[in-house]
């Protein structure tokens, strides 16, 4: 199967949905705290999907993970649990600038980052950007950039418009200084996950040589980074899980008031937590274990769908799939932008806020089209 450039930017489009509606699950838990859920969804978004869906399309997996060299498996793992420090730090990054703003930011710096980094650290940079299409994607990513931009200039004036409450509850601890320095670590951790997969490269190689498909042979590298990831928020979860006395949980007991767990650590902490999560638990009513169960499994699940139809998307994307992160976090924006004007978040906005927002989709959709333009050209015209 040959390289197909528009194939690559719908399963890249694909990927940016599951990544932008795989948070609206978790919205829906009810009476458990941040880390009972986030670390059971992630069991089944690092751990479950990715074997499984790995063990049903490539052949012979366990023989191609075991045929790595140790050199590869290490640094693949590792930029997973690199990656695993960019997500618990979002929710940092939430709490000193805000939802929209930070999101913007970390995704900007996300896009950037992945995208570019690891061809500069290859040594491939300079060959691909000397070509036409290589300029064509660049220019793309600029559009992206600039997409992403006008996002968080959208939600910085729909945050300024907020009433008192409304804006003390979603950043109460708002700080700019701080804010952006945590973001940047945010976003260059976040990236991690690209270069992951650029490290990763000779399992898909192996997993080919094995008699997968092209089209599935990114999957075993997942499972190699988000393993990594793994590590990082179980880590972070047991400790949390312990200090807010948390764990009973998962078998339906209710935290009493005199020892609901603490969600606002200090200031100095890392901590994914998201600013509007309502209490995690009280005392009127059992948690309904096996609905939370199910949307726990059904979060993760989605969760790792945006990486399946990735890999998928990369490998259409010939000798330039380096754009495909561009082309992901831009599809990110997209759908999570989608998903809030369908539950009403802009219902109550201006007219500027509207038009910012509006002027950012048509933005980031136009760069996803000029990316996937510029591998298209890549391919025929050989890259030159």
């Amino acid at each position: 199967m040959g390289a197909n450039p528009i194939l690559g930017v719908f399963f890249h489009w694909l990927g940016g949905f599951a990544s932008g509606s795989f948070y609206v699950p978790f919205k829906a838990v009810k009476k458990w705290a941040w880390e009972v859920y986030w670390l059971l969804g992630g069991v089944f978004s690092w751990l479950i999907a990715p074997w499984v869906l790995a063990l049903i399309l490539v052949p012979h997996l366990t023989q191609v993970l075991g045929a790595q060299p140790f050199r590869v498996m290490a640094w693949t793992f590792f930029w997973g649990m690199l990656w695993g420090f960019g997500g618990l730090t979002y929710g940092l990054t939430m709490r000193y600038l805000g939802l929209s703003l930070g999101t913007g930011i970390i995704l900007g710096l996300t896009a950037v980052f992945g995208t570019y980094l690891p061809p500069i650290f290859d040594g491939t940079i300079g060959a691909k950007l000397h070509t036409i299409a290589g300029q064509v994607i660049l220019i793309g990513s600029v559009f992206a950039v600039m997409g992403i931009a006008l996002t968080a200039a959208a939600g910085l004036s729909k945050e300024r418009e907020m009433d008192e409450e409304k804006k003390r509850d979603a950043i109460q601890e708002f700080n700019l200084r701080k804010g952006i320095l945590v973001a940047i670590f945010s976003g260059v951790m976040s990236s991690c996950f690209a270069f992951g997969l650029d490290s990763a490269n000779p399992i898909a190689v192996t997993a080919m040589h094995y008699g997968a498909a092209e089209l599935w042979s990114g999957l075993p590298k997942i499972i190699v980074i988000t393993a990594g990831g793994f590590v990082t928020n179980l880590v972070w979860c047991i400790y949390l899980l312990r200090k807010n006395h948390t764990f009973g949980e998962y078998l339906g007991r209710i935290v009493t008031p005199e020892a609901k767990p603490e969600f606002a650590l200090a200031s100095d902490s890392v901590a994914a937590i998201e600013p509007n999560d309502p209490p995690a638990s009280d005392t009127t009513s059992h948690a309904p274990l096996l609905l939370n169960y199910m949307l726990s499994a059904l979060a993760g699940i989605t969760w790792y769908f945006q990486f399946f139809f990735y890999t998928m998307g990369e490998s259409q994307m010939g000798n330039y799939k380096f754009s495909s992160w561009t082309i992901h976090m831009a599809s990110i924006i997209i759908f999570g932008s989608l998903w809030g004007i369908f539950l009403k978040e802009w219902k109550d906005t201006s007219g500027l806020s509207k038009f910012l927002l509006g002027v950012a989709l048509f933005t980031l959709i136009v760069s996803t089209i000029v990316i996937g333009y510029g591998n298209l050209l890549g391919i025929q015209l050989g890259g030159h």
